[in-house]
This record gives C-alpha cells, sequence and structure tokens, in this order.
C-alpha cells in the first residue's frame, strides 16, 4: 500500500504559486524550448527566435521563471544560458505535454 503524503498549507501555497507561474503562454513556450534534449541550454537571442516574442519580453519573463526557480543560467563570458532548473521542472513540463497530447 502505498503511503499517503502529507502536505501543510505552506506547501500547498508553493504549489500554487509554481503552476500559476508556469502556465504563462510564453513562459510556457520558453519552457517547452529548453525541454529539447538536443539543446537544453539557450541564450535570450536563441529563446526569442523559437518562442517569437520580444528580446525584453522574453527577458522578463526569464527573470520570473529564475525568481520560483524554475530555470537556472550559467555566465560564459557576455552570454547567459538558461535551462530548467533540475529534473523535477523537465518531468513537470514534460509530463504536462504528454497529457495535453493525448487523444
Amino acid at each position: 500500500m502505498k503511503e499517503q503524503i502529507k502536505v501543510n498549507e505552506d506547501i500547498i501555497s508553493k504549489m500554487r504559486d509554481m503552476l500559476s507561474i508556469a502556465s504563462d503562454m510564453t513562459r510556457l513556450k520558453i519552457m517547452l524550448a529548453l525541454l529539447d534534449e538536443n539543446q537544453s541550454e539557450k541564450c535570450v537571442s536563441e529563446l526569442v527566435a523559437e518562442v517569437g516574442a520580444s528580446q525584453s519580453l522574453i527577458s522578463h519573463q526569464l527573470k520570473v521563471l529564475k525568481n520560483f526557480d524554475l530555470v537556472s543560467t550559467r555566465r560564459d563570458g557576455k552570454k547567459i544560458y538558461y535551462s530548467l532548473a533540475d529534473d523535477h521542472v523537465r518531468q513537470l513540463i514534460h509530463v504536462a505535454l504528454e497529457h495535453a497530447m493525448e487523444d
């Protein structure tokens, strides 16, 4: 028998905030672009081209995603590369994508 997970209001609040942040259309497009198995790390200009939004909008949304620990960064010289923060975020986006694609 599977043990029931006990959560408190603080955990539920954090879950609500994370799912709310992830639900924005532009932020979802960014996270889907970062789900790419061939190139899971991208700079702002690459995300601008893939998402089809302005540089300022992409930068702003990346800041929001980073503040909620959904993306992480790596600096290489003057460029900053973004990736999904960890396997939990990757799994969350992947499962949501698979579920949405079911017939």
